[in-house]
């Protein structure tokens, strides 16, 4: 099931993007102390204590900015508060309170969510400054002083993120299918759902999805229950949502988390996007099953082999989801819909493949021979035992003398044998590296 999803908001420049790599434990967002420098929203899973969690690093919210970039970073923070179920807001201590900040802190009673207000930059909270006290009339909750930097206080703080999720979540396990269907606005993300589930005669009504607010239809198809996940059937009045292309990336985070396999839409028009990539690399990194689906196909001009030479193009864009199939539709016109599900469908029955361990090892065995491993300092790397611990997606242990030999090129090498032979078509596959005297958990 999803993760909780937790979104840093607030004021450029008071922190978040510090505070947000902290607690992810690399570099992901841009720091800069500059009002500003984060432009979009950045996506990366979190971990505490046991319980794993979705973190959102928004850009900066300046209610009634002018600034047109200001004013797109104030709209993207709110479909981030909109999808969150804890919302952590961020101020500043050292500057004190300001008209913004309580501009935000309205926003955010609005929601209705938990939300936990921390005032960053206090690196002596042993004599915290007197501006401390005065953001208790932001009406949010007691603030948390921390400071970002030195990660003052992180612990505290994540205990509380954590005790504010839902009870249960990730309980009551759902086996039916989930597809996401993805891509930025106009592809025809809709029409599909549409088409899919008039073809297929939808047995149930559309049901509002949960906080993220994605619309979930559940149909049937050859006997199977499915549910779609509709990314761009959120409903909204406000323009702030409407045309806007950078929030399709912040839509589909959440509806790729609930789902079993996403399905992709791109423009045949317009090839692969730069914001394509960014929602197929979250599908990617989540470790969902990945269906490209070219829209539109009716447009192109056809030559001898465009089909297989726009493939190519396709996939080489999306250089690291190499291995997901692309199918060429046109939704309007009915071409090849029965070919997205059983597409689909094949990718969802592919990721839930075991790998008996004797034939694993076997082929790791022959592969070794065939490319001998990678050595460093006069030490080669070894690999003693691999299995399979895991599906959706397959995971693959590894027992090695050392991890740090394993280098990136040996391992997609390893992963390119494993394709070969045993396909996993639509699907990531992941590995984990343990040395030999490490015990599996």
């Amino acid at each position: 099931m999803s993760k909780p999803i937790v979104a840093v908001v607030g004021r450029p420049n008071v922190g978040k993007s510090t505070f947000f790599n902290s607690i992810v434990g690399r570099r992901v967002s841009i720091v800069e102390d500059t009002p500003g420098v984060t432009r979009d929203r950045i996506y990366a899973e979190a971990e505490w204590n046991g319980v794993h969690f979705g973190l959102i690093d928004t850009g900066g919210i300046e209610p009634d900015s002018k600034d047109v970039i200001l004013s797109q970073m104030r709209e993207q923070a709110q479909v981030a508060m909109d999808m969150a179920n804890v919302i952590i807001f961020m101020v500043d201590g050292k500057e004190g309170m300001t008209a913004a900040d309580e501009e935000v802190a309205a926003m955010l009673r609005k929601t209705g969510k938990k939300v936990i207000l921390l005032v960053n930059k206090i690196d002596k909270p042993s004599d915290p400054p007197d501006t401390l006290y005065d953001f208790y009339e932001l009406g949010i909750g007691e603030p948390i002083p921390v400071s970002s930097a030195n990660k003052l206080n992180f612990g505290d703080v994540l205990d509380e993120v954590v005790a504010a999720f839902p009870k249960g979540a990730g309980e009551g396990e759902d086996d039916r299918t989930h597809l996401a269907v993805i891509g930025k606005p106009n592809v025809g993300k809709s029409s599909l759902i549409n088409a899919l589930i008039k073809e297929n005669r939808v047995i149930v009504s559309d049901i509002a999805g949960t906080t993220r607010d994605s619309i979930d239809t559940p149909f049937r198809w050859q006997g199977e229950e499915y549910v779609l996940i509709d990314t761009a059937g959120i409903r909204r009045k406000s323009k702030v949502y409407e045309n806007i292309e950078k929030y399709s990336v912040l839509r589909a985070v959440a509806a790729i988390e609930r789902s079993d396999v996403c399905i992709l839409m791109i423009d045949a028009a317009e090839g692969v996007t730069e914001q394509d990539k960014k929602i197929c690399g979250i599908a990617h990194e989540a470790g969902k099953g990945i269906v490209v689906v070219v829209n539109k196909w009716d447009l192109i001009e056809k030559e001898t082999n465009t089909m297989r030479d726009f493939r190519q193009k396709v996939l080489s864009e999306l250089v690291f989801a190499t291995y997901a199939p692309v199918v060429f539709t046109s939704v309007k016109d009915n071409v090849r819909l029965q070919e997205v599900m059983k597409t689909a469908d094949k990718v969802a029955q592919i990721r839930k493949t075991r790998i008996p361990t004797g034939q694993l090892n076997s082929l790791i065995a022959d592969a070794m021979m065939m490319k001998q491993p990678p050595s460093d300092k006069g030490k080669r790397l070894k690999i003693y035992y691999v299995t399979q611990v895991g599906i959706e997606p397959p995971l693959f242990s590894f027992q090695v003398n050392k991890r740090s030999l394993m280098h990136f090129s040996y391992s997609r090498y390893i992963e390119n044998r494993i394709r070969d032979t045993f396909g996993f078509e639509g699907t990531s596959i992941k590995f984990v590296f343990r040395e030999k005297r490490e015990k599996d958990q």
